[in-house]
């Protein structure tokens, strides 16, 4: 499938090391790839106690993730964006350049004319090109895979916009109000999806993923992909996915069917 917003979507077979020659590897490839994919903007939220990470390659007992169905997802509903918007306080943002923690993506094949509408967030990525660059450590992944900004903590250099490939970072230029106490939003810093953390952690589903439930598409699984148990590592387990920019080495935990 191919799209002009949408030319850094691939299949490629995931790869990249962990040691610091291979990061660096990586940034390089980013720096060509950060204009090549015009995805989304995103959003942030905070947690410092939960800030470290451990060693790479020491696999935690929980790390949350998306399945994102393309074959499930109706081109013309838009029920998780208005979630996210109306849950994290995003939906009277002022301005045109106004944050979009998620956003609707449609890619065509020029060839055959088919095309498939899914939603791109933060892909929550395992080796994190926003955590890498970021100068004062205010982009951070968390042991259960959740990669947040601490708005304490950053500068507004926005590094992490410029190093996302998937454009799933956004910058604060103007005061906000009307804040949710879950989504602090201050301006001068950067943002992007939180994944609803503060629901995952009372036990709930983020709110675009409830959304799609409630709409009855079945288009998004949410849970624990080190869970064999749980339902999105027996439906992972049983049809064929794939990531965007798989071949950059990021480990994303947001898998996609049917694109």
């Amino acid at each position: 499938m191919s799209d002009e917003s949408q030319k850094g979507v691939s299949r490629t077979a995931e790869g990249g090391g962990s040691e610091p020659d291979a990061v660096r590897r990586r940034l390089l490839k980013l720096a060509g790839a950060a204009v090549a994919l015009t995805l989304a903007p995103g959003v942030t939220v905070l947690a410092r106690d939960l800030a470290v990470t451990g060693p790479r390659g020491r696999k935690s007992a929980v790390r949350y993730g998306l399945l994102i169905d393309a074959n499930a997802c109706q081109g013309g509903c838009d029920a998780c964006v208005r979630a996210c918007q109306d849950y994290n306080g995003l939906a009277h943002d002022p301005g045109p350049d106004n944050a979009q923690w998620i956003r609707k993506v449609t890619i065509t094949n020029p060839e055959t004319g088919f095309s498939r509408s899914f939603p791109v967030m933060c892909q929550h990525c395992e080796h994190a090109a926003c955590v890498d660059v970021c100068p004062t450590g205010a982009s951070f992944r968390r042991p259960d895979g959740i990669v947040l900004v601490d708005k304490h903590r950053c500068i507004g250099c926005r590094y992490c916009l410029m190093a996302c490939p998937y454009k799933a970072r956004s910058f604060v230029a103007r005061n906000v109000e009307d804040q949710k106490p879950w989504a602090p939003r201050g301006k001068g810093t950067a943002e992007g999806c939180t994944m609803c953390v503060e629901r995952v952690e009372a036990g709930k589903l983020p709110a675009c993923v409830a959304a799609c439930q409630k709409a009855g598409h079945k288009g998004m699984v949410f849970g624990n992909l080190h869970d064999p148990k749980s339902a999105i590592a027996k439906r992972l387990s049983e049809v064929a996915t794939t990531t965007i920019r798989a071949d950059l080495g990021m480990l994303p935990s947001v898998h996609y069917r049917g694109i």
